[in-house]
């Protein structure tokens, strides 16, 4: 099950709730306890094991990329 992201429209804590894509219930904020949730959209990363062809040429001129 994917995680998501839910910000609170009273107070603003972001919490994290593990469920089902197709959730169709209420989530109550861990810091006030308000129902009032909003779904966030989320960034995400994902990795592919094996071999690498990459050359010098794909990485960052500074050597710092935060995407290497």
């Amino acid at each position: 099950m994917p995680i998501f992201e839910y910000r609170c429209k009273n107070c603003g804590q972001i919490t994290e709730f593990l469920e089902r894509a197709d959730f169709k219930g209420e989530h109550i904020c861990q810091g006030c306890g308000s129902r009032e949730m909003e779904k966030q959209i989320s960034l995400f990363s994902a990795q592919i094991s094996g071999s690498s062809s990459s050359t010098s040429s794909d990485t960052c001129p500074t050597g710092t990329c935060p995407l290497s």
